[in-house]
């Protein structure tokens, strides 16, 4: 049975289970439908770059905007997706961009390696990691209503979290609070990748909207919004210190807490402009 508690078609990303279910005094075995994760390998031009566990879906949205997030490249046509390849071990992506890129494809690969390691080795790596992102344009102005639309239109478009209970979703909203794209993924970084990606491929310009995410902001999630060019992102939850200073430094506008009819502006509200009081701005 599935989470909604009737049978339903699997959807790409969802695996069924055969479980034993607890009602109560009652024992039943079931079948439950659950998130795949799955390690996604990256290659860089024939080189090993990063493993990421995912999701196995989008898969072409999620490098793209993973290469952009991480500065690897700085428009769509700088990398062309060579091959993707299934085995039970995961899914390996080949990615190919052009030679000038090198330098900056060298930097991120140790950034990641640090990230993944058991410390950081020296200040190099630290400000590798925490690299401030570039500062963001000047936007769109959003209502407050707007945004509050999109948070529950988000919850409407999430089909894979319905089913399994066990994944993040990132969307992309238009000025009015309408969601114009949507990927979900066990990782709340790689949802968000997915959907710059898709937003890149589709032409979007970042600066006309808002993205919404139905996690926290970390630093990482304000790093890979800015550098994409993003001006206002909203997360249902909490931000962290370093993801405000991130915000605050870029220019762009970070949203926490964004729930029902309420949300906690941590940076840069004259963007939401039925808030902007003086005293804010």
């Amino acid at each position: 049975m599935s989470k909604a508690g009737h049978q339903r078609e699997a959807l790409p990303g969802a695996v069924e289970k055969h479980v034993l279910r607890r009602d109560g005094d009652r024992l039943a075995e079931a079948s439950d439908m659950v998130a795949a994760e799955v390690p996604v390998a990256f290659a860089v031009n024939g080189a090993p770059f990063a493993v990421m566990m995912a999701t196995p879906g989008d898969l072409e949205d999620f490098a793209l905007g993973f290469a952009l997030g991480e500065g690897i490249i700085e428009d769509a046509g700088e990398l062309a997706v060579e091959s993707v390849v299934e085995s039970l071990e995961g899914i390996a992506v080949a990615l190919a961009v052009p030679p000038s890129r090198a330098a900056a494809v060298e930097a991120r690969r140790r950034s990641l390696e640090g990230r993944s390691g058991c410390g950081l080795c020296g200040m190099a790596a630290i400000e590798a990691v925490l690299r401030p992102p570039r500062p963001v344009g000047p936007g769109r102005r959003i209502a407050a209503a707007a945004l509050d639309h999109a948070l529950r239109e988000l919850q409407r478009r999430q089909p894979l979290n319905a089913m399994t209970g066990a994944t993040h979703a990132a969307g992309w909203a238009n000025p009015d609070g309408a969601i114009a794209l949507v990927r979900e993924d066990v990782g709340r970084h790689n949802a968000l990748d997915k959907v710059v990606g898709a937003m890149a491929r589709a032409g979007i310009d970042p600066c006309d909207g808002f993205a919404v995410t139905t996690s926290r902001a970390s630093y990482e999630m304000v790093t890979k919004a800015a550098q994409a060019g993003i001006t206002l992102l909203a997360a249902i939850s909490a931000p962290t210190a370093l993801a405000i200073a991130f915000a605050q430094g870029s220019g762009l506008t970070l949203v926490g807490f964004a729930r029902g009819h309420g949300h906690v502006v941590y940076a840069h509200p004259h963007r939401l402009h039925d808030l902007a009081r003086e005293a804010l701005a």
